[in-house]
């Protein structure tokens, strides 16, 4: 597992604070401002993490042409530029980090308790049928709710 991060977390920001995260959708401005929100109100430091989905095996193997290509690494990277650039506007401490993986949840609640966290911020589409939910990608924020043991607040994208 290789980590690709855009500012050092360890001697930039210190740890603790909240995390915004995504699954691999653009970060929009909303959960920017949560997360700004949620951080000024207790002083904190946000991280933000993106995860580049992999996208399976090819006959039980990890396959090379599965993984991200450097476009969507390019991609996450840029969300991330955007979203330390508007956290820092609002006057608030942010690093970012990129990690390609197959199971985002546990990456992205790992990564919360091993900064130290204490909320995770995550844009979300609106809850669906929770046996339809487990199969869609885009119902990873609910996962990553019912497993963090910590305050997950998601930004339904129609505006609530």
């Amino acid at each position: 597992m290789r980590r690709r991060q855009l500012k050092r977390a360890t001697s930039v920001v210190p740890e603790g604070g909240v995390l915004l995260a995504t699954e691999g959708r653009a970060i929009p401005r909303a959960a920017v401002e949560k997360a700004a929100e949620l951080a000024r109100a207790g002083n904190l430091p946000v991280h933000v993490f993106a995860v580049a989905r992999i996208h399976g095996t090819g006959f039980a193997l990890p396959n090379p042409w599965l993984r991200p290509n450097a476009r969507e690494w390019q991609e996450q990277r840029d969300g991330i530029g955007a979203a330390i650039k508007l956290l820092e506007k609002r006057g608030v401490q942010a690093d970012g980090n990129v990690l390609g993986t197959r199971k985002a949840t546990k990456r992205i609640v790992g990564m919360a308790r091993e900064l130290g966290c204490e909320a995770i911020v995550m844009a979300a589409d609106p809850p669906r049928n929770r046996l339809l939910a487990n199969l869609m990608w885009s119902q990873e924020p609910y996962r990553v709710e019912r497993r963090a043991g910590m305050p997950v607040h998601l930004v339904v994208e129609d505006g609530r």
